[in-house]
C-alpha cells in the first residue's frame, strides 16, 4: 500500500506569512510610519500601559491604535477616549494576528498621517508569538501576579520580543515574586531583551518606557 502524503502546512503558511509581513515593515519605512505590536496575557494591563502611552506621547506623534480582540469593542472605546484614532479588529476566533489581518487593519484605520501605528495584540501568550505580524518592534507586558516563571513557561514569547515590560510593580509585595530572578529568566530567553520595570496605575517606570519608544519611532521616520 502506498504511503500517504504528510504535508506541513504550518511550515508553509509561516513562510508565506513572514515574507508578507516583511514586505508590509519596508512599506511603513517608506511611508514614515512605526508599528509597535504590543502582546501579553489576559489581564496583564495593555490597555491601561497603552492609554498612559498616549497621553505621554500624543503631543509628539500622531497616533492610531489597532485592538485586536476574539469580540467586544471595551478596549478600543477605552482608547476613544484619549482621542487618538482607534480601530477594533474581531478575529473571528482566531487568537493572534497575521501580516495580512495587520494589512487590513491599517487600511481600516485609515490612518495616513499618523507617525505611531499601536497594534494591541490579542490577549494571549502563545499564539500572537508564532506570527510576525510585519511591526517594527515587538513589546510585550508582563504583570507581577502572572509570576517570574513565566518566561521559562512560555520561551518563544520572550524570545521574539525586543522590550519586556514588568507590569504592576507597586504590587510586588503582595506577591512572591522574585524580580531579579524574573528578569534572569527573560535574559536566558533573550540576552538582548530591554526590560522596563512598570507600574502603568502609578506611572512609575513609564517615563523610562516612553523615551525608549520616542527614540525608537524617531530613529525609524527620520
Amino acid at each position: 500500500m502506498e504511503e500517504f502524503k504528510i504535508l506541513e502546512i504550518k511550515a508553509s503558511v509561516f513562510k508565506d506569512n513572514d515574507q508578507q509581513a516583511q514586505k508590509l515593515r519596508q512599506e511603513l519605512k517608506e511611508k514614515n510610519r512605526y508599528l509597535l505590536n504590543l502582546m501579553s496575557s489576559p489581564g496583564a494591563g495593555k490597555t491601561t500601559t497603552l492609554t498612559r502611552t498616549i497621553y505621554a506621547l500624543q503631543e509628539d506623534f500622531k497616533i492610531g491604535v489597532m485592538e485586536a480582540d476574539i469580540d467586544s469593542d471595551v478596549d478600543a472605546r477605552t482608547i476613544q477616549k484619549t482621542g487618538a484614532k482607534v480601530i477594533q479588529l474581531h478575529t473571528g476566533g482566531m487568537c493572534h494576528l497575521d501580516a495580512e489581518m495587520t494589512r487590513q487593519g491599517l487600511d481600516g484605520l485609515d490612518a495616513a498621517d499618523a507617525d505611531l501605528v499601536i497594534l494591541e495584540n490579542v490577549g494571549n501568550l502563545v499564539c500572537p508569538a508564532e506570527f510576525d505580524t510585519g511591526a517594527v518592534k515587538n513589546a510585550m507586558i508582563l504583570s507581577v501576579p502572572e509570576g517570574d516563571d513565566k518566561p521559562l513557561k512560555y520561551p518563544l514569547m520572550f524570545s521574539i520580543c525586543d522590550v519586556v515590560l514588568l507590569n504592576k510593580i507597586d504590587v510586588m509585595p503582595h506577591f512572591n515574586f522574585d524580580l531579579e530572578k524574573c528578569i534572569l529568566n527573560i535574559k536566558s530567553r533573550n540576552p538582548h531583551a530591554k526590560i522596563i520595570p512598570i507600574s502603568a496605575l502609578t506611572g512609575e517606570g513609564m517615563d523610562e518606557w516612553t523615551d525608549w519608544l520616542r527614540k525608537e519611532v524617531n530613529l525609524w521616520t527620520n
